[in-house]
């Protein structure tokens, strides 16, 4: 039989200990926020979901819904009263539904899909009331335990400050994940009270009160422990993204591609690379980018939202939303800009900068030029400290240069301009007007020797 699953994602806090102005669930891990993660994870095993909000509550729903239209619910818990408080915020929408409920907190950006599903199966096949998600950590300070009986059952949890000597040194610990049967769940939270310390309800109490009833509790512990990570602090958050970027070096290795040095590359959840690709310390890829197989990325290079075609180098350079078709060589130090798109065999030289740019097959802007709101055709040279003039101080201008046309040394093409195909504008010249195909273009002034003339000036600089 199906059983219908839900989750809560509780997101509610606003996390003083990160000190920053940005909410605790909104910072990143390798440049997704940390309840993106979340919601990712959940994405794949709930069919209903809600998140509870509560400060900052109108950019996290922000995000949540732009990043994942439709798929996410809201409710909002106004004070922050705890856990288990925030949970019940949830109740109204979720009044009347049957089967399995996750409790996830939206600072775990470690918590996998896949140990999500395996531990509803041991939530389903063992009967349980209540799944914990647990796992076991070299340095459990500051964790509730998992107390079990001999033949493994979920005793209690106990919380740090009130474990025993024996209990502190248990290395299983909580981490605050659960799964539920959904209306146990809030028929427990009916049941808990404030009386704390901390006069707050707390989640952890509907486990004493399942247990009390004669439910089963079960508990399923993490095949990898970087799943317990929740955020509190920068601290953590290092040790989240550490882990993070671990876990997709790892992926990408095991798929094909080289890493000269893991530790020292920086590839963001989205990036697909293909097989056979080697990347050099120091390289950053980011957002949805794509790299083909066969590659050669780095040393030190910072890609965001590209698609790299297979056969592509690219070396100590900056690429921004662009395209780059295959056989294509980029830098050292050049800098692709928004709009930019390369075709095949295209050469991008040393301290060339392209914004808005297309290069069509077999181009070549070898270095220290700026080619910007520009279409270049085929097997066109751009030389030496050309420039496309594209902006009056009002408006962009396009520029247009056609096959086989050759660029000199130190061109202004002043846009908006046409240069025809095959023909040659002469190293030097400020092109105004539109040259026409296989014609040959100067503008520049003409050279003017006084004979003698530079003794004359040293002369009148020398001081007296």
């Amino acid at each position: 039989m199906l059983v219908k699953r839900m989750a809560i994602v509780l997101a509610a806090g606003q996390g003083k200990r990160m000190k920053s102005k940005l909410y605790k669930v909104l910072h990143k891990v390798c440049g997704q926020p940390l309840i993106g993660h979340v919601a990712d994870a959940l994405s794949g095993v709930a069919e209903r979901a809600v998140v509870i909000v509560g400060h900052g509550a109108e950019q996290v729903r922000s995000y949540v819904e732009q990043t994942f239209p439709g798929r996410f619910e809201f409710a909002l818990q106004e004070q922050q009263l705890g856990t288990g408080h925030a949970v019940m915020q949830a109740e109204s929408l979720l009044q009347g539904e049957q089967g399995i409920t996750f409790v996830v907190c939206g600072d775990t950006p470690l918590v996998s899909a896949e140990t999500l599903q395996e531990m509803t199966d041991l939530h389903l096949s063992s009967g349980a009331a209540a799944t914990i998600l647990t796992a076991r950590l070299d340095e459990p300070t500051g964790y509730g335990r998992i107390v079990r009986d001999e033949a493994g059952h979920v005793l209690r949890i106990v919380e740090q400050k009130d474990a025993s000597p024996y209990e502190l040194a248990i290395d299983e610990i909580n981490t605050g994940t659960y799964c539920f049967n959904h209306e146990l769940l809030f028929a427990a939270l009916k049941n808990i009270s404030n009386q704390n310390a901390q006069n707050e309800y707390y989640l952890t109490d509907v486990i004493g009160i399942l247990q009390s009833q004669g439910e089963k509790i079960a508990a399923y512990c993490a095949p990898d422990p970087s799943e317990a990570i929740g955020i509190n602090d920068r601290l953590a958050l290092v040790a989240a993204e550490q882990a993070m970027r671990a876990r997709i070096n790892v992926g990408h290795l095991l798929n094909g591609v080289t890493m000269i040095d893991p530790n020292s590359t920086y590839i963001e959840k989205y990036v697909q690379i293909g097989a056979d690709t080697v990347i050099y310390p120091g390289t950053i890829l980011k957002g949805q980018t794509v790299i083909g197989e066969d590659c050669v990325l780095g040393p030190n290079s910072e890609i965001t939202d590209c698609q790299i075609a297979d056969d592509v180098q690219i070396r100590q350079s900056v690429l921004t939303q662009s395209t780059v078709g295959s056989h294509t060589t980029i830098g050292p130090f050049a800098y692709l800009r928004p709009g930019t798109s390369l075709g095949e065999h295209v050469k991008i030289g040393d301290f060339v900068e392209l914004k808005n740019a297309t290069l069509d097959d077999h181009s070549k802007v070898s270095h220290l030029s700026y080619v910007g709101d520009a279409r270049v055709g085929k097997n066109v040279n751009i030389g030496c400290g050309a420039i496309t003039v594209n902006y009056d101080g009002y408006s962009k201008h396009l520029t247009e240069i056609d096959d086989d046309a050759f660029i000199g040394s130190n061109v202004n093409l002043i846009a908006p301009v046409k240069v025809g195909k095959g023909a040659y504008v002469v190293a030097g010249s400020t092109i105004t007007h539109e040259v026409s195909e296989n014609d040959l273009a100067i503008a520049r002034e003409k050279q003017i020797n006084k004979p003698g003339y530079a003794e004359k000036l040293r002369n009148r600089k020398k001081p007296n």
